[in-house]
């Protein structure tokens, strides 16, 4: 249980990491995607600000700080119902399976991380 844990965990990292670092960039697609959901631009790099910060959380979660994993692990579950929720609020469903698909690897990586405690 303990290598899925660290795999899933990596694996979440890197995704959202990078994810919040094309938010902090303003790319052109996450800027497509967040006018075509009514998010304004301005809010766009402070959403990628939280993701970066999780991904570090994640990590050292990782690293003995297991208490940080899982509040990194219950943020990113709250973002991603909250970025689902602005895709369903806004009926855009085209572009909704990347959160959905992040809200529930988060889920499991809080899940796997609440588990290795």
């Amino acid at each position: 249980m303990f290598l899925a844990y660290v795999v899933v965990t990596v694996f979440t990292a890197l995704v959202v990491g990078a994810i919040g670092v094309l938010d902090l960039r303003r790319a052109p697609a996450v800027l497509e995607t967040s006018a075509a959901v009514n998010v304004p631009v301005s809010w766009v790099a402070p959403l990628g600000v939280p993701k970066v910060a999780a991904t570090g959380g994640l990590l050292l979660g990782l690293a003995g700080w297991r208490w940080l994993g899982v509040a990194a692990g219950v943020g990113l579950v709250l973002l991603f119902v909250g970025a689902v929720l602005t895709h369903v609020r806004a009926r855009v469903y085209s572009t909704m399976w990347a959160p959905a698909v992040l809200l529930a690897l988060s889920a499991v990586t809080l899940w796997l991380g609440v588990g290795a405690s």
